[in-house]
């Protein structure tokens, strides 16, 4: 067939780029736990009576408020309005006099406050023009935020399935565009009935964006080895590469810690107006990939390539044994790579639901302000994990293609164990949480390039859709017990307990692929 007449392949690349980009959604989430978990604010000697007038949410550890249109407050006998200026400042020194004031959590915005007028002449306490915000409520757990990352890694998960057998029948292109919508609906949905809502966040956005997310995942994955199946490792590599790298654009621009320097859709427009943005920009984004995802017309192949063939003894070229789904369930093979990949996958999940909890914890422990530990905690996620994670997708695709898959997933497995076990120490100094969230990322994005390939290279290209799927349980199983298991540990307060149980079970894994072995096909 004339490869003239044959879309160009590397507009698949973009396609899949683009719709992994808007998928990385899940890793978003992140950047969402530390505004609903209730913040600890302090008391000043002012009486305050205007907490209904400002949205709060709590930015790595520091408060943070969104001015509401000003309502007068009803006065009592003893009280005065005060018009206040009320500036952002992080980490500034209290007002003399004041030792209880806390100005580490402020915005740029005007007030009035109704406050006991019983200070001397000359003594306003609000002279300094700043004013400490308090939290009108307590919003969720750690676990609860857990709750929602880990219904969405799920539903990704098991809908993946579903995705790879739909996708014979309704086509990669339409498979893809569902995607996009059904994600890009349930955030707006999740935004409309009100983001702090536990409930209709948890089934909007953890299971509506995860199914969405696993209608559309499986897509570029299985177009891009289809018109790449000489590149296989770096294909897949670059594919999955948008998913890591959509996460940091999407903590940058939400979050003001963020790493471009100006996110500001959280404080500025509040939290479900962004999710209701974000919502619609994926939906839009996700039609638009979708339109590339097209398989190969059948026969093509790269020009001056040449299928792999069988080795002298009879054995099969990798890739080349095709195993549909039932005769790959009933293989020990199928089964060693889901216990692998999912230790994998419960040891980057719980650091990416804890990277901006536990480190801010463990940095103030060692005498690191507030403010700066807040701040490191959002770079080490939204800069040095997210830029590594994807980094190391298409990194360790490309090693795979030269070394094997098997061991490059032992190399990654017991380096991955060994550093997260390590950072429960490594969290308490900036410089080292800088490198072991480099690490982790890196190593955990290897992870998606490196278990779609070999279980193509263990049970065919054929049907990878629908194999994969199957091998993709995995993060569902990591996505429960990762981040769940760090949440409540969270919350006991014993955080180095979860990273040292997720590092063994990597160690462990390393062993398990290691007995990884071609199943043989039945005649």
């Amino acid at each position: 067939m004339s490869n003239e007449k044959v879309m160009n392949r590397w507009l698949v690349v973009v396609g899949a780029i683009l719709i992994q980009f808007c998928l990385g959604a899940i890793y978003a989430w992140s950047v969402f736990t530390p505004a609903l978990v209730p913040a600890q604010p302090k008391k000043d000697k002012v009486t305050k009576e205007f907490v209904e007038q400002v949205v709060f949410v709590e930015r790595d550890g520091v408060l943070v408020g969104k001015i509401l249109p000003l309502k007068t407050p009803e006065l009592k006998p003893n009280q005065k309005l005060v018009t206040v200026q009320v500036k952002k400042a992080l980490d500034s020194p209290a007002p003399k006099g004041y030792p209880n004031f806390d100005a580490s959590a402020l915005v740029t915005g005007e007030v009035q406050v109704a406050v006991k007028n019983d200070f001397p002449e000359g003594k306003n306490p609000l002279e300094p023009t700043k004013v400490e915000l308090s939290a009108a409520k307590a919003r969720w757990s750690k676990a609860q935020t857990q709750y929602v990352f880990s219904a969405g890694l799920a539903l990704f998960a098991i809908v993946m399935v579903i995705a790879g057998r739909m996708m014979p029948k309704l086509g990669p292109r339409k498979l893809a565009m569902s995607g996009g919508v059904v994600l890009g609906v349930g955030y707006l949905l999740a935004g409309l009935f009100g983001a702090e809502n536990f409930w209709t966040t948890f089934l909007f956005v953890g299971v509506v964006g995860g199914a969405g997310i696993g209608l559309g995942y499986v897509v570029p994955i299985a177009v891009g080895m289809k018109w790449f199946p000489d590149k296989a490792g770096l294909i897949t590599g670059l594919a999955v590469a948008g998913f890591g790298f959509g996460s940091t654009l999407w903590i940058a621009l939400a979050d003001t810690l963020g790493p471009l320097g100006g996110g500001h859709f959280l404080l500025k427009m509040g939290l479900s107006e962004t999710f209701m943005l974000y919502g619609a920009i994926w939906l839009v984004l996700v039609l638009i990939g979708g339109t590339w995802m097209a398989f190969p017309p059948a026969g093509w192949k790269p020009a001056g390539w040449a299928p792999p063939v069988a080795s002298a003894a009879g054995k099969p070229a990798a890739g080349t044994a095709n195993f549909t789904s039932n005769e790959m369930l009933r293989t020990a093979s199928y089964f060693l790579i889901l216990l692998t990949f999912a230790c994998g996958a419960s040891a980057g999940l719980m650091s990416i639901g804890l990277m901006k909890l536990f480190p801010p914890e463990a940095l103030k422990a060692n005498g690191v302000t507030a403010a700066v530990a807040g701040a490191a905690g959002g770079m080490a996620m939204g800069v040095f994990f997210a830029i590594f994670n994807g980094l190391g997708r298409i990194i360790w695709g490309t090693i795979s293609d030269k070394i094997g898959r098997k061991t490059s997933i032992i190399i990654m497995m017991a380096t991955q164990g060994v550093f997260v076990i390590l950072f429960q120490w490594m969290a308490g100094n900036i410089a080292t949480l800088y490198l072991f969230a480099m690490l982790i990322g890196f190593n955990f994005g290897g992870n998606f390039a490196l278990f779609p390939t070999i279980t193509r290279d263990t049970f065919g290209a054929e049907n990878i859709g629908q194999n994969y799927g199957w091998v993709f349980l995995a993060y569902a199983i990591g996505g429960i017990f990762g981040p769940i298991l760090g949440g409540k540990l969270g919350d006991l307060g014993n955080f180095p307990l979860a990273f040292t149980i997720c590092g063994v079970l990597c160690l462990c894994a390393a062993v398990l692929i290691s007995l990884v072995k071609a199943p043989k096909k039945a005649a």
